[in-house]
């Protein structure tokens, strides 16, 4: 049997697939990034050999993605993350056409094609907002923990209106609306709607086309997913998975290199 790696080293988070010669995931393991890149990718990969029981040199090919996938110093090949989103996003949803990935640093949009390809794409990574950074700084104003963001969300019933869409300005703009007595669901909803505002744009630059999959780590946000979808005007495919979209395609890749001769 062959097995495959893919190894998404992303600025925040860093996870780890292993695929069969099916494309069944074995495993999947996900640790912080932490200031140790390499030292990141070496523990997520040993976290999802262990899941499976494989030695290291059982994995025929090993792809590194993500901004730190130089730093997978144990892979065979890198592959860009817009590439490895489109091919997990179209392994979890066969019909998608359109991709949102939105990351702890950067949002990517991509359209892709019937396999899985990249046909078009358009990134945010010159200013954090529209990312995960940009909801981090939320919770830690609002002093809420970050995952409990999305649920509190939900309750916001009057969204206050957010002028700014600079990670470095939104901090008075928020504390402007608390000294008004604005609800922190109300605060947090506009947060949100701001951030899939600035995703529509993306995503509208590619052109969006059904099905769009929504790939990344604020997938597990429920309140960027309704906010989303209240934008965009259209449901939006999440998976459980949706997280590890990335190291799934990385292994995809990985996978394909195997098959094809490229294994150790």
């Amino acid at each position: 049997m062959i097995y495959a790696a893919g190894i998404d080293v992303g600025s925040t988070q860093t996870k780890g697939v292993i695929l069969d010669g099916e494309k069944r995931i074995l495993a999947q393991a996900l640790i912080p990034t932490g200031a140790h890149i390499t030292r990141a990718a070496e523990k997520v990969y040993r976290l999802a050999l262990k899941q499976t029981g494989l030695k290291a040199e059982e994995i025929s090919y090993v792809v590194g993605t993500g901004y730190g996938r130089y730093k997978v110093t144990f892979g065979n090949t890198q592959v860009t993350e817009i590439s490895c989103h489109a091919r997990g996003a179209h392994y979890l949803f066969p019909k998608t056409r359109s991709v949102l990935d939105i990351g702890g640093q950067d949002s990517k949009a991509v359209r892709g094609g019937s396999e899985g390809e990249v046909v078009d794409f358009c990134m945010n990574d010159k200013c954090a907002a529209g990312t995960g950074r940009f909801l981090a700084a939320a919770a830690r104003i609002l002093d809420i923990p970050l995952d409990d963001l999305g649920a509190v969300t939900l309750k916001g019933e009057e969204p206050v209106h957010i002028t700014t869409t600079c990670t470095v300005f939104v901090e008075s703009e928020l504390i402007s609306f608390m000294a008004q007595g604005k609800k922190t669901e109300d605060i947090l909803m506009g947060m949100h709607l701001a951030i899939a505002s600035r995703c529509l744009n993306l995503l509208q630059k590619v052109g969006i086309e059904e099905e769009l999959t929504f790939t990344g780590g604020v997938t597990k946000n429920i309140g960027m997913v309704r906010a989303l979808e209240d934008v965009l005007e259209m449901k939006i495919n999440v998976h459980p998975d949706s997280h590890f979209a990335g190291a799934i395609g990385a292994a995809l890749f990985a996978l394909e290199k195997a098959q094809n001769g490229g294994g150790n």
